[in-house]
């Protein structure tokens, strides 16, 4: 009996540990969509890979819990929305106002996956499904 509560207790430590992670890594995805949306707040990639760093490194630890969706979620949304400024890239370049209007697009899609991410994290459930 003593050996199920110690197990317990060990998960819970690791599922607290995780949550705390994922935490400070929405956190710095947060300041960096809200700078993405804010003309001249922009705080730079710097945070960015910082947060894609620890999800990378992190993900593993999370496999087989709730919080892998979470991992998978925002590591998802950084890569796509690095796709979609490639994308849009040439179009800003070409034509100012169009590629403007399809980065702040960008940009509001990423921050809403960032705040829906943060919701779901809150209610300690898993993301996207």
């Amino acid at each position: 009996m003593s050996d199920i509560i110690d197990v317990q207790v060990k998960d819970s430590e690791k599922a607290q540990s995780l949550k705390s992670i994922g935490w400070v890594s929405y956190l710095l995805h947060l300041i960096v969509a809200v700078g993405a949306v804010l003309p001249g707040a922009q705080p730079g990639i710097f945070l960015l890979i910082v947060a894609l760093v620890i999800d990378l490194v992190k993900k593993p630890e999370a496999e087989g819990t709730w919080q892998a969706s979470h991992f998978s979620w925002r590591i998802r949304s950084v890569l796509w929305a690095g796709v979609f400024y490639v994308i849009t890239f040439p179009l800003f370049l070409l034509f100012f106002l169009p590629g403007f209007v399809a980065w702040g697009i960008i940009s509001i899609w990423f921050l809403y996956r960032i705040v829906r991410g943060m919701v779901a994290m809150n209610a300690s459930q898993p993301v996207g499904l």
